[in-house]
């Protein structure tokens, strides 16, 4: 099953249910959690009752309109919320094909007994073989298996899972495609990673963010004013009806004033304000990033110190010969003749390295070697050093390459000479962040095999974009100080910890939180579980252990450490939305406001042979009348939020720039374009609904 969903936002499948649900959403229990949209619902259920049962003197077919539309309002809001809802079901379902009802192999003793999958324990041990479906998450304690994930993933690569290290940890509803591995059951019943992936897309658990809770106190607050404003007008408007000696009864209705009250109050962002952030949740999702809440997701987007691993996220991971660097006196073409040879049997990734950097610059073709010929000394912690020993009629000749002070020991106890500049070639080689493999032949040093950690292209163009949003970018590398601050000035980090341990990352990041600072971070390993756990944004690889999954608040299922930096993205995109559709709703008010009232008041103090009273001249869009603004502006009010949807669930364009840019674009385009876009929406509406006679 794959993660990643069509970008179509309205589609058969998730449009009729997303109905159903925003008609099921009128319930005022579940209208209550949203007080701008459950005031909305109390106007329109007021209204509703003024026209069934005739109360007060306007016109009943205009009062029937405001009804209507005050309850599309209310629909459209339930809609928005009901459609990101949806998308997240719909990837709930295709998830819940990947929990069948399997039968574990529980191992007892050296007996194994076959149950159901939902009877498993913590601690209990199954045995999986080829074909298995493994039955919870667990941990591989013995043997080693390739794993098909696609079922979690939807990467149809298969994986390799062993015990111990930091590649042990197996997901229920993953199939193992060869080999036999024992599994400990880390997961109780129905609460494995599974099942807290789909209450999580179906947002079943989803609390409002401490973000949400302000904006929608903020929100709250303004609409207890607009409440106490409106209620005041009608005392203002009997007052002013009797100075004026005329009766303003018929036109400053209840319907009317309920109207006035829900184009004034912040419903645009009240109704997309949950959709907004459910569809936050959801662009992680479709990225195969699972967060267990959505304050992470927000804190994603406050941010501003980045730890990245150097290997894999910085650099591709592996060392690659990128230089033959010989002593004076020898050649670089002999120099890289015996370092292929030395490098035949070494299927590292360095030693193929070698063998093809040597093919490249000098034609050079490895040797074929009958097998008494060559006796192959591998690698090993205690002798740093590798190679191969070749027997000739009148002797042995012995190649090795190996760590610089390694391979000067080894020549010193044969009795040959190191070159005075060895040394210089090889802290040159450190000091631009490579690592010098010293190369000799029986007793000759000939020189240096350049191994340089490659960086990723387009990373440094990546923390650029991150240092222009305020981010600063710090690699954790377990390489010594030079080596590091070469790899850190070529990628373009900010600053680098070398020879990092659990316990210096840790105290890092507590460092920058004492600062102020918010910090993610990425890791797979059980040691990196005390600094996930710290972070404010800590994304465990799907590969790693238990425990890293278990202390991270995201978990990437493509084990891809690059895709914090998407993450952080994300995140930002979700609060930059949530701004934006602020900044358009209050300015949408403000220009509802100067629809509406001039036009209500229009003939209020109006002297005998008058058409218009004094008010009538802010009645700057020319609206034709009291009813048709009024019926105007809630028609708009109501259709804005369904205008606005495929912007809430897609966000708004992400660009990596700075707070200040991004608050100024907003204010132009959001906040301009919130004051511009009533005045044109309402006029228009206001000829449509006067020419077809609606009013």
């Amino acid at each position: 099953m794959s993660m990643q969903k069509t970008n179509q936002l309205f589609n058969s499948e998730l449009m009729i249910p997303a109905l159903k649900d925003a008609l099921l959403k009128l319930d005022p229990r579940y209208q209550i959690r949203n007080p701008v949209m459950f005031v909305t619902m109390i106007g329109a259920v007021l209204t509703t009752v003024y026209v069934i049962f005739g109360v007060g003197q306007g016109s009943r077919v205009f009062e029937v309109q405001i009804a209507l539309w005050l309850w599309f309002t209310v629909l459209f809001a339930n809609f928005a919320e009901a459609v990101a809802e949806g998308r997240g079901k719909a990837q709930a379902a295709s998830l819940r094909k990947a929990r069948t009802s399997t039968q574990a192999r529980l191992l007892m003793g050296r007996e194994e007994i076959s149950i159901s999958a939902a009877e498993l324990k913590k601690g209990d041990i199954v045995v999986c073989e080829t074909h298995d479906i493994i039955p919870s998450d667990g941990e591989v304690i013995d043997g080693i298996a390739s794993v098909d994930e696609s079922a979690i993933t939807g990467e149809s690569a298969p994986v390799i899972r062993e015990a111990g290290g930091d590649r042990s940890a197996v997901t229920g509803g993953t199939r193992v495609i060869s080999d036999r591995i024992l599994i400990r059951i880390t997961a109780e019943s129905g609460h494995s990673f599974l099942d807290r992936m789909i209450s999580l897309v179906e947002g079943a658990k989803r609390q409002k963010t401490p973000n949400e809770i302000a904006l929608s106190i903020v929100l709250s607050g303004l609409t207890i004013i607009f409440v106490l404003a409106v209620g005041t007008l009608k005392l203002f408007s009997d007052y002013s009806g009797v100075a004026a000696g005329q009766d303003l009864r018929s036109i400053v209705t209840v319907p009317v004033l309920v109207a006035l009250l829900v184009c004034l109050i912040p419903t645009t962002i009240g109704g997309l304000l949950s959709a907004i952030g459910i569809s936050g949740m959801d662009r992680l999702i479709r990225r195969n990033v699972i967060a267990t809440s959505g304050r992470s997701v927000e804190a994603a987007g406050d941010i501003d110190v980045l730890l990245l691993d150097k290997t894999g996220t910085i650099t591709l991971g592996n060392r690659m010969a990128t230089a033959f660097l010989p002593v004076k006196g020898v050649s670089s073409q002999r120099l890289a003749e015996v370092a292929q040879l030395a490098s035949l049997a070494d299927e590292t990734p360095e030693g193929r390295s070698i063998v093809i950097l040597a093919k490249d610059q000098y034609s050079l073709r490895a040797q074929s070697l009958s097998p008494h010929q060559a006796h192959f000394i591998p690698f090993t912690a205690q002798t740093r050093m590798s190679g191969i020993d070749l027997a000739f009629e009148n002797g042995v000749r012995n190649i090795r390459k190996g760590a610089s002070q390694a391979v000067k020991e080894y020549v010193q106890k044969i009795g040959g000479i190191v070159p005075s500049d060895l040394d210089m070639i090889a802290d040159e080689v450190a000091k631009k962040g490579g690592t010098p493999l010293v190369v000799v032949d029986d007793k000759e040093v000939l020189g240096v095999v350049q191994l340089k950690d490659i960086v990723k292209g387009g990373i440094k163009e990546r923390f650029a974009e991150l240092r222009r949003m305020g981010i600063r970018t710090i690699m954790i590398t377990g390489d010594n100080p030079l080596t590091a601050a070469a790899i850190a000035a070529e990628a373009g980090v900010d600053d680098f910890m070398a020879q990092a341990t659990p316990e210096t990352k840790l105290n890092r990041i507590r460092e920058e939180q004492a600062s102020g600072h918010l910090v993610a971070m990425t890791g797979d390993g059980t040691n990196d579980a005390p600094a996930l756990a710290q972070a404010d944004v800590g994304v465990a690889m799907n590969t790693g252990t238990q425990a890293a999954r278990e202390a991270g608040n995201m978990v990437d299922l493509d084990s891809n450490p690059t895709k914090l930096i998407e993450i952080v993205e994300i995140g930002k995109q979700l609060l930059m939305t949530r701004g934006s559709l602020t900044t358009f709703s209050i300015a949408n008010d403000v220009a509802k406001y100067f629809a509406i009232l001039p036009a209500l008041f229009s003939t209020l103090y109006l002297v005998p042979g008058a058409k218009e009273g004094p008010l009538s001249v802010l009645n700057v869009m020319g609206l034709s009348s009291p009813e048709s603004a009024i019926l105007s502006a809630v028609i708009f009010n109501a259709l804005i939020i369904v205008a606005l949807i495929p912007l809430a669930l897609r966000g708004v364009p992400y660009r990596a720039e700075s707070s200040a840019l991004i608050l100024r674009r907003n204010l132009i385009i959001y906040g301009l374009g919130g004051l511009i876009a009533p005045f044109v929406g309402i006029k228009i509406i206001d000829i449509v609904i006067t020419s077809v006679g609606l009013v």
